[in-house]
């Protein structure tokens, strides 16, 4: 089989799964990191594919006025398909994207094949989250992202009559003690969980692998049956504080069946303080009467590493440019222009972080992030307080330990048949090259 049908094969294997966040002016000026000349007003045509439904209409906005501003015409398209099929189909029939917004693990999969190397770039040395594959910069950081507790400081407040400072919660027993305070003082259930599949496979089991100083080391012992879920001291650990958040789980008596909406509006107005999710959260819960007052705080555990002091998160979401014969060279320019535009120009910036309210990837955009999930993000990114993302996860692993990690969520399973069907898992799962 030939390079590039490996690479449309892989692409056809891929399960997407991260469900993330959430016009802009004219520009001012657009500062070019490339070598080559600018293609700015020219007549050149460009196509993006947004895998990011919470912005796309900002990203219908953003074209509109970039293609007025600089002569160079930008189309978005969003599709609802996983992104895995979406852009296998684009490559079958010879129409690819000229920059394509994927996961991590679709850089490693289809960069050697389908994207240009951007090594050179200057905004390369503005970020510690671009992706390198064999030595060559692919993957463009479109936002950093991390997951944690998010907490309604307002609502525990309330309660305890002290400003809440989430850094005095960092062990389990703390944080049941706070529990206990928030329900002495009449918030019967301080807790909510999202029974989705994704939120339980992908991001809280998955912290489990992150928090060994070797993911691939524990994963691949848990492939070859030396290592043992139900003896791992950070599973554990985690499922301790998973317990917590079940047992004052507001939808305790029926939790499988709890709507993300409903849980997410709860936190909002501070029905209930404290639910595991990511800032991507941000983008359902400012549908409702929020506080100001919330926050991302890391899972707090009382094992003995300092993941209670840290997030998971990183990059999340990235731009490669097609290297096709199907992409012309003036449109690899207009493609590196925009790029650049994002990172150096005003209004780039100003797109990133105020129109889409991400946390920008790179350390010379100091534009305030507006809102408190992307603000807690940010400060721990700042002070180096995250834990890696594992990119390398089977493409079944979310929605098959997902379903799994529902059954004991839901009480039909134990801790011991839980960990006994995440070790079956990993014996069969064919483990991700890299």
């Amino acid at each position: 089989m030939s390079a590039n049908k490996k690479a449309l094969a892989a692409l056809l294997t891929v399960a997407m799964s991260t469900t993330l966040l959430a016009g802009c002016g004219s520009s001012e000026s657009s500062s070019s990191g490339s070598s080559d000349s600018s293609a700015s007003g020219s007549d050149v045509s460009i196509t993006i594919f947004n895998s990011k439904m919470e912005i796309q209409d900002q990203m219908l906005a953003m074209a509109e006025n970039y293609t007025k501003a600089t002569g160079v015409n930008v189309e978005v398209y969003y599709s609802s398909d996983t992104v895995a099929a979406h852009l296998s189909t684009r490559y079958a029939s010879n129409e690819p994207y000229t920059i394509s917004m994927v996961d991590a693990k679709d850089v490693y999969s289809l960069a050697a094949d389908h994207a240009v190397d951007l090594s050179g770039e200057k905004w390369v040395s503005d970020t510690t989250e671009a992706i390198s594959v064999d030595g060559k910069v692919y993957g463009f950081p479109v936002c950093v992202e991390a997951r944690g507790v998010i907490y309604n400081a307002e609502a525990i407040s309330a309660i305890t009559g002290s400003e809440f400072d989430p850094s005095s919660v960092k062990t389990l027993d703390d944080f049941n003690a706070l529990l206990t305070q928030l329900k002495d003082g009449g918030m019967t259930s301080p807790t909510g969980i999202m029974k989705e599949d994704w939120s339980l496979g992908a991001h809280y089991l998955a912290e489990v692998y992150e928090q060994h100083d070797d993911p691939d080391a524990f994963i691949n012992g848990l492939h070859d049956g030396s290592i043992s879920m139900a003896d791992d001291d950070i599973f554990n650990s985690m499922m301790d504080t998973f317990d917590a958040l079940k047992e004052n789980n507001y939808q305790a008596a029926s939790a499988i069946s709890a709507e993300r909406e409903v849980t997410e509006q709860k936190l909002a107005e501070g029905e209930i303080a404290f639910m595991f999710g990511g800032n991507w959260d941000w983008s359902v819960i400012n549908q409702y009467d929020y506080s100001s007052s919330m926050g991302i705080m890391p899972v707090p555990q009382n094992g003995s590493t300092d993941a209670n002091t840290k997030l998971v998160g990183g990059g999340s979401k990235y731009f490669f440019i097609d290297s096709s014969d199907n992409t012309s060279a003036e449109q690899v320019q207009a493609a590196k222009d925009f790029l650049n535009w994002l990172v150096y120009d005003a209004d780039g910036q100003g797109f990133l972080v105020n129109d889409c309210a991400l946390v920008p990837a790179f350390s010379n955009i100091t534009i305030a992030v507006s809102d408190p999930l992307g603000a807690s993000v940010k400060t721990y990114a700042d002070k180096g307080a995250l834990i890696g993302n594992y990119n390398y996860l089977p493409d079944d692993h979310y929605a098959k330990l997902g379903a799994e990690f529902q059954k004991y969520l839901a009480n039909e399973y134990d801790r011991a048949a839980f960990a006994a069907a995440i070790d079956s898992y990993w014996q069969s799962a064919t483990l991700s090259e890299h």
